[in-house]
């Protein structure tokens, strides 16, 4: 009789899958030592709770009793959540880059061999049926488990073939004399993907890539008070901003962002929020406000501080991780309207002015509904109806506020409450750096008591954890806890001097010099010299949906060493 073991595990992701009728393993040596000793390959599935398509998948086959009979006789099945497991994640998705020669995502579907973990097969989400030129799930699970018995000396090759093309990853360069050529180069390429109508970069789906948007900024200000400032840099950050703050990735009645814009407008997100995203969206916006104190930047800081404040941090202090797309099964659902609604709820003359900003008289844009998203400027609307812009602004936000309590009163998207290091550091340092530039203690104290969470919680006997969920700690931590954390400790010490806070962020970069670093090649590895042993252990260079924490690294110890006058 199959047995589901997540049901006492820490992540919600986890959790949500603890009653489906597959024989679901948590990551950890008592599953691999089945797979090795019943010579099984693993099915891996890796996902995370706010995933509309692992949502979609697990309705459609993990809660299918029929492909969970396939599952769990052919295979020793284990579900991780990529939040808390970014290590396997990130070496998983590595292997379906080069495997498939494609980015991959979320679900991930991995097939591995028992005794050295290697992937032999990788892919994403396949339906319960063929459809859109995918095979059925049942049929991938039982022509694989054919190979992998008939084909093992092929499997065998492959395995290390890919192991090869993993180790060999990036050779160092010969370190020379520090240049500005890279950073020359990173602009150039800006430019290039730079989507000149809408901002942003190439094509949909688009993200927010607010490192690549600091990066345009940090351009410019190097070069402001040259002869030739870059003007251009400024303009790509500044159009892309006015454009996501426009736009319906942008929550127009709640504030915060969404992870993505399933078209080149920024019209339509996938419906889901996340820390990491707002975070560093609002240093950037409240860095941006400093420039040239353009309200609209002011506005987004506060709205989107305001949303965390609300909705996103925990009674104890600490972040939580993310919010769902989807609520009463449907993607979206809590954050759309019909015009009749939005009626029923506003004055005549607060509907006139929100209809006309946000589309309201136009055919609906999100399956028969209408999302929120700016097509009128109000100091266009206001023109239009002649009314000042005083009187237009005053009747906009009475309606959004209005709007705002109705929605209050439907039936919320999931939230996922577990605690990760790193994405709390990402928000202490957003919050510190709004806190400082609109000069807002509130924002400051919601990063100190943040700050003060994971000091008390999740630094233990000198080293940092992972993540916590329900007073439960654990996880070795990665090198992103270490470098956002000591990057947000920095930010915070411009706002609030405690030494205590620099003697942390000390500690931890003795640590990261001690664990993590790569002594013959430079930089940093990923995991730390003690952590489990995987078939990899990678060392990240690119930004992903979060900084590279390499990049980080280098930026942050520098930061530290010129402040304590330490050379290491």
């Amino acid at each position: 009789m199959p047995q589901n073991h997540l049901a006492d595990e820490t992540s919600p992701y986890l959790q949500q899958h603890a009653d489906n009728p597959v024989d679901w393993w948590p990551w950890g040596e008592q599953a691999l030592t089945l797979a090795r000793r019943e010579n099984k390959p693993i099915l891996l599935s890796i996902g995370y709770s706010a995933c509309h398509w692992c949502h979609v998948m697990a309705h459609e086959s993990f809660e299918d009793p029929a492909t969970a009979a396939v599952m769990n006789q052919h295979y020793i099945n284990i579900k991780v959540d990529r939040e808390e497991r970014p290590d396997l994640d990130k070496i998983y998705q590595a292997a379906h880059q080069l495997l498939n020669q494609r980015a991959g995502g979320w679900p991930l579907t991995a097939i591995l061999t028992p005794d050295d973990l290697t992937p032999f097969f990788v892919g994403t989400y396949f339906p319960n049926g063929p459809r859109h030129g995918m095979p059925a799930f049942t049929d991938v699970l039982e022509q694989v488990v054919v190979y992998y018995r008939r084909h093992g000396e092929e499997v065998r090759e492959q395995n290390q073939s890919l192991i090869n093309a993993l180790q060999q990853g990036r050779q160092p360069a010969d370190p020379g004399a520090l240049s500005p050529a890279p950073l020359d180069q990173a602009r150039r390429e800006l430019g290039r993907n730079f989507d000149r109508e809408h901002g942003g970069f190439g094509k949909a789906p688009k993200f927010p890539h607010p490192t690549s948007l600091e990066r345009l900024l940090r351009h410019w200000a190097a070069t402001r008070d040259q002869a030739s400032p870059d003007t251009e840099s400024l303009h790509m950050a500044r159009l892309t901003l006015h454009a996501m703050a426009a736009g319906g990735i942008y929550d127009q009645l709640g504030g915060g962002f969404c992870r993505y814009s399933v078209d080149d407008k920024w019209m339509i997100p996938h419906f889901e929020k996340m820390l990491y995203d707002n975070g560093p969206l609002l240093a950037l916006y409240a860095d941006a406000w400093a420039i040239d104190g353009e309200a609209d930047f002011k506005r987004i800081v506060e709205e989107t501080a305001e949303w965390t404040l609300r909705e996103m941090q925990s009674p104890q202090g600490a972040y939580y991780s993310t919010l769902d797309a989807d609520s009463e099964g449907e993607e979206g659902r809590f954050y759309v309207w019909t015009p009749t609604e939005v009626q029923q709820h506003l004055t005549p003359e607060e509907y006139t002015i929100i209809a006309a900003v946000y589309g309201l008289n136009r055919p609906a844009n999100f399956e028969g509904h209408w999302h929120l998203h700016v097509y009128k400027t109000l100091a266009q609307t206001a023109e239009k109806l002649n009314i000042s812009a005083a009187a237009a602004h005053e009747l906009l936000n009475s309606a959004r506020q209005k709007l705002l309590g109705v929605r209050e009163q439907r039936i919320h998207p999931g939230r996922d409450e577990k605690v990760l290091t790193s994405w709390n550091a990402l928000m202490i340092k957003g919050m510190a750096i709004a806190g400082r530039r609109l000069q807002r203690q509130d924002f400051i104290d919601s990063a100190q008591r943040a700050l003060g969470f994971i000091r008390q919680n999740l630094y233990k006997n000198g080293r940092l954890l992972a993540t916590c969920k329900d007073g439960r700690a654990r996880l070795d931590a990665y090198l992103d806890d270490y470098v956002f954390l000591i990057d947000a400790i920095l930010e915070f010490l411009q706002t609030r001097w405690n030494s205590d806070d620099l003697h942390l962020a000390v500690a931890l970069a003795d640590t990261l010099l001690d664990h993590f670093e790569d002594r013959q090649h430079g930089g940093f590895y990923f995991t730390a010299d003690d952590h489990e042993a995987l078939y990899h252990r990678p060392k990240p260079y690119s930004d992903e949906s979060t900084p590279a924490g390499n990049g980080i690294a280098a930026y942050t110890l520098q930061r530290l060493g010129h402040l304590i006058g330490e050379q290491r």
